[in-house]
């Protein structure tokens, strides 16, 4: 099984404040891609997934989410936003780093940290592809951290460029034929 680690996690959201930053002045209120969220809300999204996934990681709850909730206001800024995912993403590779290989927390099931940086890289990389195909600017995430998700979210993933692959494991595109995924799931709870 693939590791990822909070470099992983570091990168996932330096790219994605990287492609992401120079579009803060357009009009987020748009759809994001295929969801039915506008950008704004697909990026308070983005924080919001990082923000619990480092809870998972330091709580450590056997059983269920943690019950908290990242409250974003309505009128913050795509810039404001995008800060919020810069300090959640912090967390969430800072939990990881601190986190000992032994730690599990709940995800359907025991996850370790790796599991939880895996979703934390899955998620803004999906979610910044979705957020730049409603900004209409072509964009596909990193390969290495699509095959690092991958291997360790969809072991089933068929062969190919990693790149349009995850987004075909979340039933974002089709792929070589493949239809769109219509439902799907990814494993991070370790067997």
């Amino acid at each position: 099984m693939p590791s990822v680690d909070h470099r992983d996690v570091d990168r996932a959201v330096a790219e994605s404040l990287r492609v992401l930053g120079p579009l803060a002045s357009r009009d987020w209120r748009v759809r994001a891609g295929p969801l039915e969220w506008s950008c704004l809300r697909t990026a308070a999204h983005i924080a919001h997934d990082l923000l619990a996934c480092a809870g998972q990681v330091t709580g450590r709850p056997d059983d269920a989410y943690l019950p908290f909730d990242l409250v974003v206001p309505p009128d913050a800024s795509p810039r404001d936003l995008l800060r919020v995912v810069a300090a959640c993403g912090g967390l969430l590779g800072s939990a990881v780093a601190a986190a000992g290989p032994d730690v599990r927390a709940w995800h359907y099931g025991p996850c370790d940290p790796a599991g939880f940086a895996a979703m934390g890289v899955a998620e803004t990389l999906l979610h910044t592809h979705d957020i730049t195909r409603g900004l209409d600017v072509p964009w596909l995430p990193p390969e290495p951290l699509c095959a690092n998700v991958l291997g360790r979210l969809f072991p089933d993933a068929p062969p190919g460029d990693p790149a349009p692959v995850l987004p075909w494991c979340t039933g974002r595109a089709g792929l070589d034929g493949r239809p769109r995924r219509t439902s799907w799931t990814w494993d991070a709870a370790l067997a």
